[in-house]
């Protein structure tokens, strides 16, 4: 071999190199080729998983949320029914057992008014006239509800006997019942007249 063609020899092998290069390089550049290709898909896989994964995430919670809700509203709705009455109805003979037995599904401050208001007004009229009163729920609703405050609305049959009047007087009333969650148990908070 020549000098010459040795050189040509040298020069193809190094431009066969370097075409070998710039076709790797371009190879691995190149979206279509499989390198890159792959890199995408897997790019896309993972983008896709991501926003599943949320999807199913804020579903789940929405869920939990909307259970939470309407085992509130239920649970909420028959602690006020049965507070309600608990609260008005009283008999002159255990009147003070009542209002003990009451006070037990009251929040702090609430309950705190309703015994002074029962201890020191209404037992002792019960009691000096013989008062009895009976109460009845006639129709209640959820006003608004949460996992642990809701408001509800109840309506309410009182029929009221006494020595002053020994025949029965019926009255219906409207009150407004708010409660709290405390340890499990639905309290109420406030009962307000409408």
């Amino acid at each position: 071999m020549t000098e010459h063609s040795k050189d040509e020899a040298v020069t193809l092998e190094k431009t066969d190199d370097a075409a070998g290069v710039e076709g790797a390089e371009s190879a691995t550049a190149q979206p279509g080729s499989g390198g890159g290709a792959r890199r995408m898909l897997l790019a896309a896989l993972t983008a896709a998983a991501i926003v599943l994964a949320g999807l199913v995430g804020v579903g789940v919670y929405d869920k939990v949320e909307r259970d939470g809700a309407e085992a509130a509203r239920t649970e909420a709705l028959q602690a006020a029914e049965e507070q309600a009455v608990a609260m008005l109805a009283y008999d002159h003979a255990t009147v003070d057992e009542q209002v003990a037995a009451a006070s037990d599904g009251l929040t702090g401050d609430f309950r705190d008014e309703y015994t002074n208001l029962m201890k020191n007004v209404i037992a002792p009229g019960a009691k000096e006239k013989a008062i009895t009163v009976q109460v009845s729920v006639q129709a209640s609703s959820v006003v608004s509800a949460e996992a642990d405050r809701a408001v509800t609305l109840l309506f309410l049959n009182q029929i009221t006997t006494s020595s002053v009047n020994p025949e029965a007087v019926s009255s219906g009333s409207r009150v407004r019942v708010e409660l709290e969650k405390h340890d499990g148990r639905w309290l109420v908070s406030r009962l307000t007249p409408i």
